[in-house]
């Protein structure tokens, strides 16, 4: 199964892991999955660790960097991402976690989140 993280997900699988929930542990080491990782959170990421955001202070630079070397793959944003955020119902106005949505969607992913809001798309998220 392909599994697309979160920003919130790849930030603590990256630098703190005990912020993961069994479940996404489990999700996350089980070797029969992919692990993807999107341009989008490290788009989200600059722009909020610039913005000054506590929760946010990571090097993307570094961060991928780590995940490429762990196994990740990474998944630019296309337009085909981008035409598929216009169908998605209104439940969720972030910009970042729609792109992120889209994507899931659009390759057949399974993004993983921690994100309520996030989850209230059912067909391709799963909240752990």
């Amino acid at each position: 199964m392909n599994l697309l993280l979160d920003t919130h997900l790849l930030l603590w699988a990256a630098g703190a892991p005990s912020r993961l929930s069994p479940t996404a542990r489990k999700l996350i080491e089980d070797p029969a999955h992919r692990l993807w990782f999107s341009a989008a959170s490290l788009w989200e990421i600059t722009i909020k660790a610039n913005l000054g955001r506590d929760d946010f202070q990571a090097d993307p630079v570094l961060l991928r960097r780590g995940l490429l070397e762990n196994g990740y793959n990474e998944l630019p944003i296309t337009s085909e991402h981008v035409i598929a955020v216009g169908r998605l119902p209104d439940l969720h106005r972030d910009p970042f976690d729609r792109v992120l949505i889209a994507q899931a969607e659009v390759e057949g992913a399974l993004l993983l989140t921690v994100d309520e809001r996030v989850a209230s798309y059912r067909r391709s998220v799963r909240r752990v």
